[in-house]
């Protein structure tokens, strides 16, 4: 008896590692760039990776045919010029999903959808994205696709404020009109909260105050003591404070899921470098397939899609957004990264 308690316990484990580890990874997919390979070839390279999650920034049938019956799940946005119309126009969201989701279902695996991507709370389509995201999950609900696609936004951490210690993080009173609505959705729905967590943008705002070694998952000891809780590593204290903020405005049993993280190669040295971003990455990677989850959320997987596949050279904003590639447009790897 004894024997077996002892392999089903093996077994249950091994269950929560392979859901918290390699399934929790996946790469999100960029089109800016002149120079990437064609869609069914970077199809083909998620496949040879074993990178088992995409997330794509809008719905391109090129890549949504080379996705069939690949078993690679979808993250799909709506992006963010059709928030608006999705929200007011009463025919867009049925019609969104037919022709974007239900078309391609079950043949493509859609695991999210989500309505914008890092909108500004104070411009003109933020007020649209909770309306938006409600038309969205009735649409889908139509489809018969509630149990299969959760509906969420994708924010940016500058929403949350006041995150030293991480059980001090809350949102912005500017950000609360925007966030509130959204997270009573999310928990009337079920579905997480969409984060971009990017550390390499906390470390160089705050270069004085934030070690290196913290931001890159190197250190050796506790940088940060919240109470109980020991943070070696920026990428936890950032999501805990998240998850903090989320506690505050009545979305405790709200999961996170890191939208996008990643560590830029160039543009700004010498904290953008290849040997940072190498080393980013791996670390992220080995974080997350670990099972270990964050000093508040212990055990608890940590679902994340690293940004980028490419290297764009036509992506807007500073030099370093071009650089975050985890593959050159060649398809040759930047890094000795395993996915498997």
């Amino acid at each position: 008896m004894t024997t077996i308690l002892l392999l089903l316990g093996l077994f249950l484990l091994s269950l929560r590692l392979t859901d918290a580890g390699v399934q929790s990874i996946g790469v999100c997919y960029g089109l800016n760039g002149n120079n990437l390979p064609s869609k069914q070839a970077v199809i083909n390279l998620y496949k040879r990776n074993g990178i088992q999650r995409m997330r794509i920034y809008g719905p391109d049938p090129e890549v949504l045919n080379a996705l069939k019956g690949t078993n690679i799940e979808l993250l799909v946005d709506v992006p963010n010029e059709s928030i608006q119309d999705v929200a007011t126009n009463p025919s867009a969201a049925a019609n969104w999903v037919q022709n974007n989701i239900k078309k391609y279902s079950p043949a493509v695996k859609f695991r999210y959808i989500s309505v914008g991507n890092e909108v500004p709370v104070g411009s003109a389509v933020a007020r649209y994205v909770g309306p938006a995201m409600e038309k969205i999950q009735k649409a889908i609900a139509s489809a018969g696709l509630q149990n299969q696609i959760k509906v969420s936004t994708s924010i940016l951490t500058g929403l949350v404020t006041n995150s030293y210690p991480p059980s001090h993080g809350s949102f912005s009173n500017e950000a609360k009109p925007f966030i509130k609505p959204i997270i009573n959705f999310l928990v009337q729905n079920n579905a997480p909260l969409l984060v971009n967590v990017y550390p390499y943008f906390s470390y160089i705002g705050s270069r004085n105050t934030i070690p290196l070694d913290y931001a890159l998952f190197t250190s050796q000891k506790t940088v940060v003591q919240d109470g109980k809780l020991g943070y070696q590593n920026l990428f936890d204290a950032m999501l805990d404070g998240h998850y903090s903020a989320l506690e505050k405005e009545g979305g405790s049993k709200v999961n996170i899921v890191v939208s996008e993280t990643g560590w830029p190669s160039a543009g700004n040295p010498p904290a953008a470098s290849s040997a940072n971003a190498g080393t980013y990455y791996k670390n992220v990677i080995r974080h997350v397939m670990s099972g270990k989850g964050t000093p508040k959320k212990p055990g608890a997987g940590i679902e994340t899609y690293l940004f980028a596949m490419f290297d764009e050279n036509q992506k807007r904003g500073e030099e370093t957004e071009k650089h975050f590639g985890l593959f050159s447009p060649n398809q040759q790897p930047k890094y000795g990264i395993s996915f498997k």
